[in-house]
């Protein structure tokens, strides 16, 4: 059976095994629900003479039926191979990543382009997303007259940088022709899956499902690289823990039987340096001897403390906690083993005060020592830090309801009502309670919303009027407006004034843009001289794009004397790093105000699903920001 188009042929293997709905199909083939169901007419139309179709369940999705068994094997066993045809650009750039680390000869675009059907421009263009990522690794292309390109670099590097690549893919799709008919000897993955498990059960080894997927597709790439002759060059680790030592040399004895060829002594020592930086520890904080790791714990600790104001010294689950994750990390940093954070991007939005201490405590700590960690390790060294404030601090900030309360009808019903919206809605806060005549002569209200126990004029605040005894029905009515979520579209009122906002239309770059910004701050006695530096110092460290054209540069560190956000506002742009920033938040926070500003992030991120950069670098001056700013920020 031939598929008239790829997309058929994709939406056939989906449904192989599984049983999904039209909006889930129509999201991984990125087509419309219509689409997928004339896809679904049109197979089942070529597979009506081979006893299955596709059918329609409510609740649960498309699932295949198989009414002939037969014909329908007949039909799997005379399917051919499918042709391994990149189609997206993604696909293209992963497929000549492949082809570059697993040739020993030098590749022209022009062979390329005719094996896959596209253009030599359009692989051209597929090439600037392939070379960036090889520059990660340190590893060039060089090209040569009439012979094409080819990848030079060390042999560890190109076995991290396929690994890796390798490891991604396997997470998204475990059969991905890559993985499973490209980049490995075929059976290989296989045969050490049974290898690697028996080996660490019985050298008692523990490792997460990512961390044995990582070892045994490294395992993979280095039977390919010594099968062809790659041996890695001369290195020497550690000796390390005497199971892992042991575990190491198993492996290497069956990789040397997949590969048929000898290994080196550098070959075992490698792989004890994978396994030991992904194993997971179970043993006591108190047996862990290593002063590295002892040091960072403690070290970090002892910053977000003297910092931030955040004792978390005596945390003893925390503690053991970071100790034991820092342990293997410190074997990751040392030997430049980088593992991928997924979560990376989640981590900074959900947990941003916990990003920024730790950050600044990593960053302070580098300076006393060689090595040099990743954005993804400090991302998991967060998670740790995030959850050992939750379990102290309350760091969630969020603005309660403030309400005002007219009754005349006496000290008494003003306690039993207090007591009934307390029971109801815990979180309101009745700032005072006035009568008729005094709420008449308010000239405006500076809480939320009135509940009144009688019926009023309405100044410029909602009104809810209820019975002494309330009613179901009014408790709704006063839920409407507690339930309302007020914290951002204050956060916005407090700290976002006409004073700190500026359009830039000319050229300008991001050194001369902070000392602008903070040059005025200074002068105001909102920061003191070393803010500046401080802005400069952190930027340095990782870029503080938070995507889309949104930057929050900010200080290492609570150094301002009162909090207070700068919005620039640049429609040409501001080079940032490798990117270009369109609105630019500039923040300044105190550390009185800390736990209060950090709801501000929620802000920022509401710009960011909002898709908001562009309707924002239209406004003309801050009303106009302010009412995009209050709109978006109100939807939520």
């Amino acid at each position: 059976m031939r598929f008239p188009n790829q997309r058929l042929a994709q939406l056939f293997m989906m449904l192989q095994n599984e049983t999904l709905p039209q909006d889930e199909l129509a999201q991984r083939l990125s087509v419309s629900t219509r689409t997928v169901r004339a896809d679904i007419t049109a197979l089942n139309a070529l597979l009506e003479h081979h006893g299955a179709q596709f059918i329609l369940t409510r609740g649960s999705g498309y699932q295949l039926k198989i009414d002939d068994a037969t014909r329908y094997q007949t039909l799997q066993a005379a399917r051919p191979r499918a042709l391994r045809i990149p189609r997206s650009g993604p696909e293209r750039v992963h497929y000549l990543v492949v082809r570059f680390l697993t040739s020993a000869f030098s590749l022209k675009l022009e062979d390329l382009a005719d094996e896959w059907f596209v253009s030599r421009a359009t692989l051209q263009n597929d090439m600037i997303e392939v070379r960036e990522w090889f520059s990660r690794y340190r590893l060039t292309l060089e090209t040569r007259p009439r012979h094409g390109m080819k990848l030079f670099g060390s042999e560890m590097a190109l076995r991290a940088c396929l690994t890796d690549l390798l490891f991604e893919l396997a997470q998204q799709n475990a059969h991905n022709p890559l993985i499973t008919e490209e980049a490995l000897n075929p059976g290989v993955p296989e045969a050490l899956a049974a290898i690697l498990h028996d080996c660490f059960s019985h050298y008692h080894i523990r490792l997460t499902d990512e961390g044995d997927l990582f070892i045994r597709l490294y395992c993979a790439v280095a039977v390919r690289r010594i099968s062809e002759g790659y041996p890695l060059s001369e290195f020497t680790a550690e000796d390390g823990d005497e199971n892992v030592r042991d575990a190491a040399r198993a492996i290497s004895a069956a990789l040397q039987q997949l590969a048929g060829k000898p290994l080196a002594a550098s070959e075992e020592h490698w792989l004890r340096v994978h396994i030991a930086g992904r194993r997971v520890q179970e043993i006591a904080p108190s047996a862990i001897s290593a002063d590295d790791d002892e040091t960072l714990v403690n070290y970090i600790l002892g910053y977000i403390n003297t910092h931030y104001n955040y004792n978390l010294q005596s945390d003893d689950q925390l503690h053991a906690d970071l100790l034991t994750h820092i342990k293997t990390m410190i074997t990751r940093v040392r030997y430049q083993i980088m593992i991928p954070n997924p979560l990376l991007d989640n981590i900074k939005q959900h947990y941003p005060m916990a990003w920024d201490m730790t950050l600044a405590a990593v960053s302070s700590w580098g300076k006393y020592t060689p090595y040099v960690i990743s954005e993804n390790e400090i991302g998991f060294l967060v998670l740790h830090i995030g959850v050992g404030l939750e379990r102290h601090y309350n760091i969630g900030y969020q603005r309660q309801p403030r309400v005002l309360l007219v009754c005349d009808a006496g000290n008494a019903m003003v306690r039993m009502i207090e007591a009934v919206l307390a029971r109801k809605y815990p979180q309101i806060v009745i700032s005072r309670t006035v009568t008729l005549r005094d709420y008449e002569q308010c000239d405006g209200i500076a809480e939320d919303f009135v509940i009144s126990t009688a019926r009023i004029s309405e100044k410029d605040k909602p009104i809810v009027t209820i019975a002494p005894f309330p009613t179901d029905y009014q408790l709704e009515q006063i839920g409407k407006l507690v339930l309302v979520d007020r914290t951002r579209p204050w956060m916005l009122e407090k700290y976002f004034d006409a004073a700190h906002f500026r359009i830039i239309d000319g050229a300008m770059d991001q050194q001369t843009l902070f000392k602008t910004l903070c040059d005025q701050l200074q002068d105001e006695g909102f920061v003191g001289t070393e803010f500046v530096d401080s802005v400069v110092e952190r930027e340095a460290i990782v870029s503080t794009m938070l995507g889309e054209g949104i930057a929050l540069p900010h200080a290492l560190g609570l150094l301002a004397k009162k909090t207070v956000v700068y919005t620039v506002l640049a429609p040409k742009g501001i080079q940032w790093g490798e990117e270009i920033a369109h609105v630019i938040f500039l923040l300044a926070i105190s550390k009185s105000e800390y736990e209060e500003a950090m709801a501000i992030y929620d802000i920022f991120v509401t710009f960011l699903r909002e898709r908001a950069v562009s309707r924002l670098c239209d406004c003309a001056n801050f009303a106009a920001f302010r009412n995009v700013a209050m709109e978006c920020v109100s939807r939520f």
